[in-house]
Formats: C-alpha cells, structure tokens, sequence
C-alpha cells in the first residue's frame, strides 16, 4: 500500500467547495453551507435524554425484566 500525503487545510476546503459547486450547483452549495447546525453538543444531548429517563422503564425495555433487588 502506498503512502499517501493528507492535504493541507485550506487545500481541503478548497476541493471540498469545488465538488460541492460541481455536484449541487452555486445556489445549492450556497444554501447548504450555510444551514443552521441544529443539532446538540453530544454530550448536552446525552444529558438532556438522561433528565427524562425512567430508570424502571428503561431497563424493562432494554432488559424485558423489572430489577429486582439491585440486580
């Protein structure tokens, strides 16, 4: 296998833009770079899904029986 240098950054991004120019179109590329990034710091969402969990619950999904005694 041969060795392969990574580009540099800006180089990255430079044919990044281009593929996304060639494949989308300038309007399309222009709408998709600039989308809002919705989604939530992983470890803010883990957090967030944690403060609504029903511990008896989760683990009768998970584990298809209620816990017993700590076990």
């Amino acid at each position: 296998m041969r060795a392969q240098a990574l580009l540099s950054e800006e180089k990255n991004v430079q044919r990044g833009v281009e593929a996304l120019l060639k494949a989308l179109g300038p309007v399309e590329t222009v709408r998709f770079l600039t989308l809002p990034r919705r989604r939530l710091e992983s470890v803010r969402r883990h957090r967030k899904w944690q403060a609504t969990l029903k511990p008896e619950k989760f683990f009768d999904e998970v584990f298809g029986t209620r816990r017993r005694n700590g076990r």
